[in-house]
């Protein structure tokens, strides 16, 4: 289902007022540094490739850049690289893919179970030795636009208002603010309903005892055994349906963390909220913590080896599966998944992971449902690649896209929004970029046979 905002109504509701006052020398005393920014702009950029946001896409985009030699500057509105998987605590990484790049940094950060605390370091390091030039708390906040064509972006940081311009811009928001902003056309949710995936809060326990059972799944729940007539999902069931655990909660995923002792959970869960109204979030940020303390109290009742958790870590910031999808050039659906799709312009090869949709209006995977006690399950896909063309979006010039916010529609989203996957799209995207820049060409006519070799070599 596709928004219809014009984009000062998304400037509004994105952007937020940003005008304020400046305290005169004479208000303030000996101190002339003002205590409020002015929203005037105090700081200019200018650099080839431009990429917003610091997350797996990001991050692997602006490498990408940057070692083919392209000017390349990262904006990343937090103060870690690293995306969902350091400030939302996503983890483990997931997805498979076919691509160096990935498995490069998998080496550098120690592969899908990474260390939480150290891998934003990892990723600059990397970005650094490739000559990125990376500003962190900068949020993106306005599109600088001549006729069709971003030329830059506005952002505010502690110093007041930014602005950076470029030849071209990658989008790596997660949420396309700044293609939405810049008037690309987009979609949202399911196509019946317009439901996004549920936000939830992961966060990490201890006290596991060694014999204790790790279930990541609604499959692997069914399969599990507590005792000799119950499974992990019909033990979870019943405590939903007995209120000890709230009505989204029928699925309690474990992962094991590589510490002795510790693990991740993956269990809130909020529904029918948009993760990009300030509004809604509040709400999803309060509701999955009160949830999150719910579960660790069922876990030390019902599962074995549960007996003595606490919560040791609570991310920095809920996690968002799904937002707003752009209109690209080509879209790319479920039956390209099933069916393993190959295409001549692939920027990502061999993507693999189960169409996984948690339920928007229920718990559990949103398909496959046959009974209330039956949590579902989620759809196998074969391998399959990403075309360049839902990678560049309708009506605007020198952008490109990278993220779950790619072309595709709900159902697809919901196998390549995963972080590996995610990555190699940023890894394409950053290459695409900075192909075409030394070609002097559109990223539409890019010569692929070059991005391929870089990509896939």
């Amino acid at each position: 289902m596709a928004l219809n905002m014009n984009r000062r109504q998304l400037l509004g509701t994105l952007a937020g007022a940003t005008t304020v006052g400046v305290l005169s020398s004479a208000t303030a005393g000996k101190n002339t540094t003002p205590a409020i920014l002015t929203s005037s702009v105090n700081h200019s950029f200018e650099t080839e490739v431009l990429v917003c946001g610091g997350g797996p896409a990001g991050f692997a985009a602006a490498a990408n850049s940057a070692r083919l030699g392209r000017k390349t500057l990262i904006l990343e509105r937090y103060g870690r690289l690293g995306g969902m998987g350091i400030h939302a605590r996503v983890w483990p990484l997931m997805g498979g893919v076919q691509s160096p790049f990935v498995k490069e940094v998998h080496k550098k950060i120690g592969g899908n179970s990474f260390d939480p605390e150290r891998a934003d370091l990892h990723y600059a390091d990397i970005l650094q030795k490739a000559g990125t030039t990376i500003l962190l708390h900068t949020w993106v906040t306005e599109p600088v636009l001549e006729n069709n064509r971003i030329v830059g972006v506005k952002a505010i940081s502690k110093e007041g208002t930014i602005i950076v311009r470029a030849k071209l811009i990658i989008d790596a928001t997660g949420d396309a603010d700044v293609a939405v902003l810049s008037g690309v056309p987009f979609e949202v949710g399911r196509a019946d309903d317009g439901l996004v995936q549920p936000m939830s809060i992961m966060f990490a326990v201890e006290g596991v005892a060694d014999n204790a059972k790790y279930c990541g799944s609604e499959e692997a729940a069914r399969a599990t055994k507590i005792n000799a007539t119950e499974t992990w999902e019909t033990v979870t069931v019943t405590a939903q349906k007995n209120g000890e655990l709230p009505e989204t909660v029928g699925v309690v995923r474990t992962y094991k963390m590589g510490r002795r002792g510790k693990a991740c959970v993956n269990a809130t869960q909020i529904n029918r909220l948009f993760g990009t109204k300030i509004e809604d979030l509040t709400k999803a940020e309060l509701e999955c913590r009160r949830q999150a303390f719910q579960v660790v109290d069922f876990m030390r009742k019902y599962l074995p080896g549960y007996e003595n958790i606490y919560v040791s870590h609570m991310p920095a910031v809920i996690g968002v599966r799904e937002t707003r999808r752009i209109c690209g050039l080509e879209q790319l659906k479920r039956e390209d998944l099933v069916s393993g799709r190959k295409w001549d312009n692939a920027i990502v090869r061999g993507a693999n992971f189960v169409i996984d949709i948690h339920n928007p209006a229920g718990s559990g995977q949103a398909e496959n449902q046959t009974s209330s006690e039956i949590q579902g399950s989620a759809a196998r896909v074969k391998p399959y690649d990403i075309p360049l063309t839902s990678v560049i979006p309708q009506k605007v010039d020198g952008l490109l896209v990278a993220g779950r916010c790619i072309s595709g529609t709900h159902e697809a989203h919901s196998s390549y929004r995963v972080q590996n996957i995610c990555m190699a799209i940023g890894a394409g995207v950053g290459t695409v970029a900075a192909i075409a820049l030394e070609d002097k060409t559109a990223p539409a006519n890019v010569d692929m046979k070059k991005v391929q070799k870089f990509l896939f070599s």
